[in-house]
């Protein structure tokens, strides 16, 4: 029974999924049927009221989406719509030819309603009004939304790169996942897309409103010789026949199309917002906020009631209701000022106990203090960011460095500048910066196309050239190639940043342990032969203090292991043991710079550069002043030419120089990484591009 039901379920999906896939082509066929099949009156009246509900539906729809990809499917509605209209249209002007001198039921009810009803039997009041539809929906409503759409789709199409790099940024700051990246990548994407389709379909619109007035007039004149031609009628009543139902049918099609041009049009000019507000909340939340505006309205319109001949009554309604809604909003702030000031009251003072042991506060690991202008970002209940963007780096490090850092202890410092924070590390500061919330620093990647208005200051992270700019200017940066991130994601980037620079610190023993006790009862023998047996948990510490300390990363603990286990019984020293393990690591160190490549670009020394070192280094293991000088400004140089050409800031030397340079190098070249000869997978091809030191 339970196999039978899953068949028959499985055959209602299938049949579900095929119904859905034949919507589309059904409705196609059906619409260019109409063009071809001959309609009884009463179809047409079925199809015309249909086309007014799907035009509602459609307005209705695009009033209560929140940003324009929720109705993504909006361009193909369009082409239906305007499909269907047109298709409509020639139905009933066949009807209307053949069977209008019959009278006007002749073509239906709609069509004789809206042609006899709306407009009084008047065909010239009749007339009047279609050519106002007609030009409405033409000249400002269909135009418009085009201008819009257009505008839209160059903008977002110039903005996508910085769009792309933000997305980039985010990704490699740990604050999005794989997943979310992709998912905002196709949202770009569709964004993109969605804009273009709208940039053509809006031509659909436009084409309808001039064929519904070309068609109307077809239908006059091809009535007006009918009727005197073939049903010897006179012309005064062909006309008033005819001209009725070609009136009718011109403002039964016009009207549905007025209103899928309003839903186009409010769909392209809608403008997202952080708080997702369709646009009927967004125009009262923006329109009735201020008491002063309402209040200044009301004294405007009040004026004019009393003006002598003016509709007095109508004009003085409207000012009791305006003032009326002023203070109603003017109370409702003063309550809520109150509530606030009863929760920030202070609370009453008590009776100060004796000191305890519970009053002392040990060091924090790791710690972010904020000014007050900077407390919403850390404060859930004003839903600020800052909180999740912490976690999301923490499981990013985690993640890529290998260990868990330790929890982040976030607190107001009043004594700071209000846009100022602080992040310290054991109680000693490792990091200050300001951030502005509110606004985006759009951050100078190196090839950006325009200037930007703003509060020039550098990126706390990477130090790169940057401005905070306002909101409105966040379209326009990601135009002319900048990056640009809200103040939340600078300080979380900043956070993360720092925490790699600092993350031989924050390995303590304790997170030592924790790594062992994770390898589980599978690595159990391997872990009790190192430790304590081979060396101690003090000099494990130490070693991986010591590839953190050069950005590599720890998570293969069982080759760092393995190594030990093999070499630490003959030597004890961990700087040597570093050595050896960083040889075991070479592919794993490799593939973090050279991904997907097989020939490696580096940097190398100069032969006889090369050489004097390797004297000083086996004379007294130091080297002179002048030498060292020397070394770090050729370095340098070579550095700049290296990452000029797009290459890696890899330098490759003999396996005995490797570990001295990196530590001299690194002190004032921090992004530099030193790399030995013999960590160079045998399958990789070396290609020394930059020489340190030649001429």
């Amino acid at each position: 029974m339970k196999g039978l039901s899953q068949l028959v379920g499985r055959r209602d999906w299938m049949s579900d999924v095929r119904m859905k896939l034949l919507v589309g082509p059904l409705l196609i066929l059906m619409i260019l049927g109409m063009m071809i099949v001959p309609l009884p009156p009463f179809a047409l009246d079925l199809l015309f009221t249909f086309n007014i509900a799907l035009a509602i539906m459609v307005l209705m729809v695009s009033m209560f989406t929140q940003k324009p990809l929720d109705f993504a499917a909006f361009p193909a509605v369009l082409l239906f719509t305007t499909l269907l209209r047109l298709s409509l249209n020639v139905a009933s002007t066949r009807v209307v030819l053949m069977e209008g001198h019959q009278g006007g039921a002749s073509a239906g009810k709609v069509i004789e309603a809206f042609g006899a009803f709306l407009v009084g039997g008047n065909f010239a009041v009749g007339l009047v009004v279609f050519l106002i539809l007609v030009i409405i929906n033409f000249m400002v409503i269909t135009k418009g939304a085009g201008r819009i759409a257009e505008v839209g789709a160059r903008f977002t199409l110039d903005a996508m790169p910085g769009k792309q790099m933000a997305i980039d940024a985010d990704l490699n700051a740990g604050l999005i996942g794989e997943e979310d990246a992709k998912k905002r990548r196709a949202e770009v994407a569709q964004e993109a897309d969605f804009f273009g389709s709208m940039d053509g379909a809006s031509k659909f619109v436009r084409g309808d409103a001039i064929a519904g007035l070309v068609i109307m007039v077809v239908n006059i004149i091809g009535g007006l010789m009918i009727g005197m031609l073939q049903h010897d009628m006179s012309f005064g009543a062909a006309g008033q026949t005819y001209m009725l139902l070609a009136i009718g049918d011109g403002l039964v099609a016009q009207i549905p199309a007025l209103v899928i041009s309003t839903a186009a049009g409010v769909t392209v000019s809608r403008v997202s917002t952080d708080t997702n507000e369709d646009i009927g909340q967004q125009m009262l939340s923006q329109l009735f906020v201020n008491p002063q505006v309402l209040i200044l309205a009301a004294v405007v319109m009040g004026l004019l009631g009393m003006v002598p001949g003016m509709p007095n009554l109508v004009f003085l309604f409207f000012t009791a209701l305006l003032a009326g809604l002023a203070w109603f909003l003017m109370r409702h702030k003063e309550k809520a000022l109150v509530k606030e000031e009863i929760a920030a009251a202070p609370v009453p003072l008590q009776e100060t106990p004796e000191a305890s042991w519970e009053d002392v506060q040990l060091v924090d690991t790791l710690g972010l203090e904020v000014g007050h202008r900077l407390i919403p970002l850390v404060d859930s209940r004003q839903k600020g960011e800052l909180l999740g963007r912490i976690k999301s780096v923490r499981k990013k490090f985690a993640q890529e460095v290998g260990f868990l850092p330790p929890v982040v202890h976030i607190r107001d410092n009043l004594e700071l500048p209000p846009n100022a924070y602080v992040l310290s590390m054991k109680g000693a500061e490792i990091g200050r910066a300001e951030a502005q919330p509110g606004k985006w620093l759009a951050i100078n990647p190196g090839q950006v196309s325009g200037e930007l208005q703003g509060t020039h200051t550098q990126d706390p992270a990477f130090g790169l050239p940057a401005v905070w700019i306002d909101s409105n200017q966040r379209e326009h940066a990601q135009v002319y190639g900048y990056t640009v991130v809200d103040a939340s994601t600078v300080i979380a980037t900043h956070l993360n940043h720092l925490l790699h620079r600092h993350s031989p610190e924050m390995l303590g023993r304790q997170e030592v342990q924790k790594l062992l006790d994770k390898m589980g009862d599978d690595q159990k023998a391997l872990v009790e032969e190192v430790i304590p047996k081979a060396i101690s948990l003090t000099v494990l510490q130490r070693i991986l203090q010591n590839l953190l300390d050069e950005d590599v990363s720890i998570r293969d603990m069982r080759t760092i292991l393995d190594t030990l286990a093999e070499y630490a019984t003959q030597q004890k020293d961990p700087n040597e043991l570093t050595a050896l393990v960083r040889v075991s690591l070479g592919r794993a160190i490799v593939q973090q710079w050279f991904a997907g490549q097989e020939t490696l670009n580096v940097m190398g020394l100069d032969a006889q550069l090369e050489q004097v070192l390797v004297q000083a280094m086996n004379g007294n293991g130091a080297m002179e002043p002048g030498l060292a000088e020397t070394l770090m400004t050729q370095a340098q140089q070579a550095l700049e030419r290296h990452e000029s050409s797009g290459e890696p800031p890899v330098l490759v030397v003999q396996h005995s120089l490797r570990a001295v340079l990196s530590r001299f190098l690194r002190r004032r070249l921090r992004h530099m990484s030193v790399l030995s000869q013999a960590e160079i997978p045998d399958d990789r091809t070396l290609r020394v591009t930059t020489i340190v030191g030649g001429r």
